[in-house]
């Protein structure tokens, strides 16, 4: 029997392929791949110029609509090529932040419209090139990404980048510009190359990006600067981190406000985070708690972290009309995290004593402070029956939780001799005489009035 002849498959060659499928094989190519086919051969050149497979990059990348092609007038691929030639560095974030910016001007744009009229115009590279130049530091991608799209805003009331209102106490912060940014560049000691991304006309606080890891911070790392009190040396100053990259800490912060994780009040954004199981109802009142951290009014050293909550009581439109009530009292039972408990009564809340109804609401804010860096309290009201006078009972306040965000201490701390800071952590940082009860919770008018400082 004549053994088989051993056959050599033919090499496949895509060429060979009908166009139909050979297009479908293309349509899997990044952009990149899809430039080099270009020079494979004069077919494949001609297939990877067909436009439709240009179409799906520049939206991926660079977020195209079909109207902008039209007002444009040209192709597909002229488009994604002059796009590249001019944002091709940023290609990996700029899809990213520009979908950030269109939510944040699309859903502010209906909300608070006078913030949006803020906002600058985009920079051009040149424009970086000779901040880079004038501090002499490199500035990460991400960061230049979002200045070729918004150049910040300009320094007005409300900031971009959130508020905070208590009744003696204002903050909003702006997103600086590129060149007040650059002037406010830092060299000093406990702030070496660090750029201020953020500030607040009133208080003079700003958050900052660190270019350089110097001085036990990351590169990149934002955050608050908090001056250690407790030192001798001016350089010691702490941080509260607030992101770890421009994109993340942007991304996360715009997200926050679409989503209504941020609240809209009086046409502000204020960065009180509310976990949606802090809610109770007690038959037909519900009362919800959201907080927020203020670093501006904490510090490290001494150990002082100060809180700021907004509690929204509300009383369904569907009870009958005889349950409308009044608060009389308010009961707390606050813990830190240590274990330590802490009980506080009093009449009414920030000197008010809300009589609530179907479908009414009533909302205040609050604060307190803990010697440790996390803590939650609970309690409840104590209502009357507008109908029924000698009737009485108690609300429940959900049990709501406070915690710092990360810190770090200053390296100027940790290469002095610990004895020079030493600090009982032991005690409470709120028990001085200052205070009318022990870490007490302080009353503070509710932000739905407006800011004594404006009125």
């Amino acid at each position: 029997m004549a053994a088989p002849l051993d056959m050599e498959p033919s090499a496949l060659s895509l060429e060979l392929l009908p166009t139909d499928p050979l297009l479908l094989i293309l349509s899997f190519l990044d952009y990149r791949d899809l430039m080099s086919c270009c020079y494979v051969s004069r077919r494949l050149n001609q297939l990877s110029s067909h436009d439709p497979l240009w179409k799906r990059h520049c939206k991926k990348y660079w977020l195209i609509s079909e109207e902008e092609k039209s007002q444009r007038n040209q192709s597909w691929k002229a488009i994604f090529i002059s796009t590249y030639s001019d944002l091709g560095r940023y290609i990996q974030y700029y899809a990213t932040l520009k979908k950030a910016w269109d939510d944040l001007e699309k859903y502010l744009g209906q909300r608070c419209p006078r913030m949006i009229g803020s906002l600058k115009e985009s920079v051009q590279e040149e424009d970086l090139d000779a901040v880079e130049a004038q501090i002499g530091c490199k500035l990460p991608d991400d960061y230049r990404c979002s200045f070729r799209i918004h150049n910040g805003q300009k320094l007005v009331v409300p900031g971009l980048m959130g508020s905070m209102a208590l009744s003696n106490h204002y903050r909003s912060e702006d997103l600086l510009d590129i060149d007040t940014a650059a002037g406010g560049f830092q060299q000093r000691l406990g702030l070496q190359q660090c750029l201020p991304l953020t500030f607040c006309i009133h208080t003079g606080l700003s958050q900052y990006m660190a270019l350089e890891s110097v001085e036990g911070r990351n590169k990149y790392e934002i955050f608050y600067q908090c001056p250690d009190q407790m030192a001798r040396n001016p350089s010691a100053i702490d941080m509260f981190i607030t992101g770890t990259s421009y994109l993340e800490w942007f991304t996360s912060y715009v997200n926050k406000v679409v989503t209504g994780g941020y609240p809209i009040i009086r046409d502000q954004i204020f960065r009180y985070v509310h976990d949606k199981e802090c809610v109770a109802t007690t038959e037909d009142i519900t009362v919800s708690v959201s907080t927020s951290f203020l670093p501006e009014l904490s510090s490290v050293h001494p150990p002082h972290y100060f809180f700021t909550y907004r509690i929204r009581i509300e009383m369904s439109k569907d009870a009958l009309p005889e349950k409308a009530c009044q608060l009389d009292s308010r009961y707390w039972k606050i813990t830190n995290a240590k274990g330590d408990v802490e009980e506080v009564q009093g009449p009414g809340v920030v000197g008010e004593f809300p009589i609530i109804s179907p479908g009414k609401v009533y909302e205040y804010t609050s604060c307190t402070t803990f010697s440790t860096t996390s803590g939650y309290m609970e309690g409840y009201y104590t209502f009357h029956c507008l109908y029924y006078k000698d009737k009485f009972f108690n609300v429940t306040i959900p049990r709501f939780h406070m915690v710092c965000p990360t810190f770090k201490v200053s390296t100027a701390r940790m290469e002095t001799n610990h004895n020079e800071y030493a600090v009982d952590e032991e005690e409470d940082s709120t028990d001085t005489d200052e205070y009318e009860d022990r870490r007490r919770v302080l009353d503070i008018p509710a932000p739905g009035g407006r800011c004594p400082r404006h009125t």
